[in-house]
C-alpha cells in the first residue's frame, strides 16, 4: 500500500490541518539550519495533539544519533529519516539503540548514486532533490530501474501527483507542495490528501481487475 506523508510540521496549526485531512505520516525537522527545523520541545507539544493514527516521523541530518533516540524513547517521533551523510555505521548504531523504522534519503544524479541507495540497510531509502526541502523535482527517469520500494519527495504537489504514483512509489512525501508563502496551507493538504486517496483507490481497482 502507498502512503502519503506531509512533511515540516512547524505549527499547532499545521497539526490541525493534518489531523483533519488524515494523511499517513508527518514529519518534524530537527536538521540544523533548515528552514523548517523545530526545537524538541516544539515537537512534543504538536506530538501530543497529533492524531495517534497518524505516524510522526523525525528527520534529521547528521544529528547525534543519542538526540534521536532521546526523541524516540519520549514518543515525540515514532520512526526517523535521514537526509545527512549517515554511514551504515551509523544505522547500525541506531538500531542497536532503538527498534524503529529508518529511512534513508539519497539524491540521484548517476548510476552510482542508485547503487548506493539500493545498498542501504535501512528499512527503506527516499528519493530526494539534492539536501532535501528544494521545492523542485529531480530528474525521475533515474527511477525506472530501482529495484527495492522507494519513498518519493521533491517538488511534489496536486499537479505532478499522478505523475509520481505512476512510478509506483511506497509512499510519497510533499511539504513544499503544500505550502503558500512558506507556511502549511490547510486546504491545500486537503486537496492533495483527497487527490491521493482517489488516484490510489483507481491504481487498487485496476490491479484487482487485473
Amino acid at each position: 500500500m502507498t502512503i502519503i506523508k506531509i512533511c515540516g510540521m512547524m505549527r499547532p496549526a499545521d497539526i490541525a490541518a493534518v489531523n483533519a485531512s488524515r494523511p499517513d505520516q508527518i514529519g518534524f525537522v530537527f536538521a540544523r539550519g533548515r528552514r523548517r527545523c523545530v526545537r524538541h520541545r516544539e515537537a512534543a507539544v504538536m506530538k501530543a495533539m497529533l492524531d495517534p493514527a497518524i505516524t510522526a516521523v523525525g528527520v534529521f541530518a547528521d544529528n547525534p544519533l543519542e538526540e534521536i533516540a532521546a526523541l524516540l524513547r519520549r514518543g515525540v517521533i515514532d520512526a526517523v529519516q535521514l537526509h545527512g551523510h549517515e554511514t551504515e555505521a551509523a544505522i547500525a548504531a541506531l538500531h542497536a539503540r532503538v527498534h524503529c523504522p529508518v529511512v534513508q534519503a539519497f539524491a540521484i544524479a548517476s548510476a552510482e548514486d542508485l547503487r548506493r541507495a539500493e545498498a542501504s540497510s535501512a528499512e527503506m531509502i527516499l528519493f530526494d532533490n539534492g539536501r532535501g526541502g528544494t521545492g523542485q523535482p529531480f530528474d525521475w527517469r533515474w527511477l525506472r530501474s530501482v529495484r527495492r520500494p522507494f519513498v518519493l519527495s521533491g517538488g511534489l504537489d496536486a499537479a505532478n501527483l499522478e505523475a509520481a504514483l505512476a512510478l509506483h512509489p511506497a509512499g510519497i512525501d510533499l511539504s513544499s507542495g503544500v505550502e503558500t508563502e512558506g507556511a502549511k496551507d490547510p486546504a491545500k493538504i486537503a486537496a492533495c490528501v483527497a487527490r491521493f486517496r482517489a488516484l490510489t483507490n483507481d491504481l487498487n481497482d485496476d490491479r484487482r481487475k487485473k
